[in-house]
């Protein structure tokens, strides 16, 4: 028998980014508000000279326990879906903070044509340019609109940059703080970028480069560079994170409540409203219904589209006829690039998250597609994010995969390897998309998300094409030996590629081919708010998580509106 709690005036699920920047902004207005999250409690504190390369990024201490839930993965419709039984291809963080404590703090803002990629590419190209296979769809909101927003976000989180790439949206004011140390490597790879006719500049990055106190009066730290930021929490507070900015800010209100070892397994429902979540306690397995005039998913990607399915509110995408929101679009990213062996040795195991250069002379509509078979494109950045050494084996093409020349050649190229890395864009294709499975269940008895997902050709072309691109700039780095990534085939849950992932939940202009406005009100439920990278229509060219903290903001301004006149905000 659930125990049915007080009333609040907005609850959300998971205590991330989303989650922090909702309760921040509408605590400080005044409303309660109650984070409810699956994880523990943790904090700077926690990681204290924790440099265990095995434990978080072996052992994903960090992450989701896939015993308890994970989904289900099949390439087509035709095939039998199965449990991922090990996190692979993408790691679904848990606890306090979410994927924004083992993230690396690459921090981008969408292009102006990913928001209107549609209009865009028909009016360049033709609208045949893809076939009618690929759903492509502007995202109901264009970037100057969402510009502020962006804004806000850097300067909450303090990200450290210099407005230097002659492709992005323009800016209304300059980065927070100056970009990280242009280290010698990095200098190699803007030489060499430079001499082929790019522009590189140096990346976006919420590992700060000097002590920062944002807009809240929250201090962050400045990055010591060790290397340990992928997958693991900072211990310096230096790697922008919800628990040291929206957190305490909102929990400075006194206005706002973090539940943990709450999992969220359904939205409330009655006529055109929810009423509220039920949850339960992951530690005592009691049950609760917290009861509240406004409901906001604030969960990764795969559970804010599964929460909307167990619940039944909107319809299910349906590929054999087109129709339904709920699930469609999904989209992952590809990972063209080369690696160069060189004869000097470099120091490659020091860095941080984001300490990087790129270009973007091969993203978004940079460069012309007419004679090309694919839309869009991928960053390319040299990054020196630390090469660790349990993960990091680097050698040539040809070495044995183990034995003594293996051992001989991984430790002579580790410290003699660079790579040049792009992350590709993924078009969304009719045939890749999220639902429900029909067999398996979770812990708690509530069926599995199903993923059905495949590489296409738009996502072969475009990447045979950036790797060439990347392979050009690693050769004029001076390598010795270039060793450029292979063509894709079928995707597979393993090994690890990229989190970036996207769709499920999209956002636009009409109820028709989306599941949320550009406020991230859902259309079948006005007091229902849905927020993260399931908003996008498509992936991009970059990591997600400077996009979904402006579309995080815009929601906050959404539902501090709602709570005070109601009805649809578009």
């Amino acid at each position: 028998m659930a125990t049915t709690l007080e009333s609040v005036d907005v609850v959300t699920v998971g205590v991330g980014w989303t989650g922090g920047i909702i309760a921040a902004e509408c605590a400080k207005e005044g409303l309660k508000v109650v984070g409810l999250e699956r994880g523990r409690e943790r904090g700077t504190e926690d990681f204290s000279m924790v440099h265990d390369e095995y434990r978080y990024a072996v052992r994903y201490e960090l992450m989701q326990d896939l015993s308890k839930e994970t989904l289900t993965f099949r390439n087509n419709r035709k095939q039998r879906a199965l449990p991922m039984r090990q996190l692979g291809s993408f790691l679904l963080g848990e606890g306090l903070g979410g994927s924004g404590t083992h993230w690396n703090g690459q921090t981008w803002r969408f292009l102006p044509y990913d928001f209107e990629i549609k209009t865009m590419t028909d009016k360049k190209y033709g609208a045949n340019k893809l076939s009618a296979d690929y759903l492509i769809q502007d995202w109901g909101i264009t970037y100057d609109e969402l510009e502020p927003y962006f804004d806000r976000f850097e300067k909450t989180v303090g990200i450290s940059g210099e407005d230097k790439n002659p492709f992005w949206g323009k800016r209304s004011s300059d980065f927070p703080t100056p970009p990280m140390k242009k280290t010698p490597i990095l200098q190699r790879f803007e030489k060499a970028a430079t001499d082929l006719g790019y522009s590189p500049f140096m990346m976006p990055s919420a590992n700060l480069s000097e002590a920062y106190e944002n807009p809240d009066g929250q201090k962050i730290n400045a990055c010591q560079y060790c290397g340990f930021c992928e997958r693991f929490g900072c211990e310096y507070g230096a790697k922008t994170s919800p628990e040291i900015t929206v957190v305490p800010t909102a929990k400075e209100t006194g206005n706002y409540e973090v539940r943990f070892n709450s999992n969220v397994v359904e939205v409330m429902k009655e006529g055109d409203k929810v009423t509220g979540v039920k949850y339960f306690d992951t530690v005592t397995f009691e049950e609760f219904i917290q009861p509240a005039n406004v409901v906001v998913l604030t969960s990764y990607v795969m559970n804010n589209a599964k929460l909307l399915m167990i619940s039944g509110i909107g319809q299910q995408y349906d590929p054999e006829t087109g129709k339904g929101t709920l699930g469609k679009n999904y989209a992952y990213q590809i990972l063209p690039g080369a690696t160069g062996f060189f004869d000097e040795q470099m120091n490659t195991f020091m860095g941080a998250g984001a300490l990087g250069m790129t270009i973007d002379d091969f993203n978004g509509d940079t460069f012309d597609h007419g004679d090309l078979d694919f839309i869009h494109g991928a960053s390319l950045s040299s990054t020196q994010t630390g090469s660790r050494p349990i993960l990091s084996n680097p050698t040539p093409p040809g070495t044995p995969s183990w034995g003594a020349e293996f051992k001989k050649a991984s430790i002579e190229n580790f410290t003699r390897t660079l790579s040049v890395g792009g992350q590709g864009a993924s078009m969304p294709h009719k045939e890749n998309y999220l639902s429900l499975d029909g067999t398996y269940k979770d812990v708690y008895g509530v069926p599995l998300l199903q993923l059905t997902y495949n590489f296409t050709d738009q996502d072969r072309a475009l990447q045979s094409y950036i790797t060439e691109k990347a392979a050009g700039i690693v050769k004029e780095m001076g390598a010795k030996t270039v060793a450029a990534s292979g063509g894709i085939t079928d995707y597979d849950i393993v090994p690890y590629q990229t989190t970036h992932n996207t769709g499920g939940t999209i956002m636009g202009a009409d109820p028709a081919n989306s599941v949320v406005n550009n406020f991230l009100q859902h259309w079948d439920a006005e007091n229902l708010f849905v927020i993260g990278a399931g908003n996008f229509a498509h992936n991009g060219g970059y990591n997600p998580t400077g996009t979904v903290g402006a579309l995080a903001y815009r929601c906050a301004e959404g539902i501090i509106r709602y709570s005070r006149e109601g009805g649809s905000l578009v």
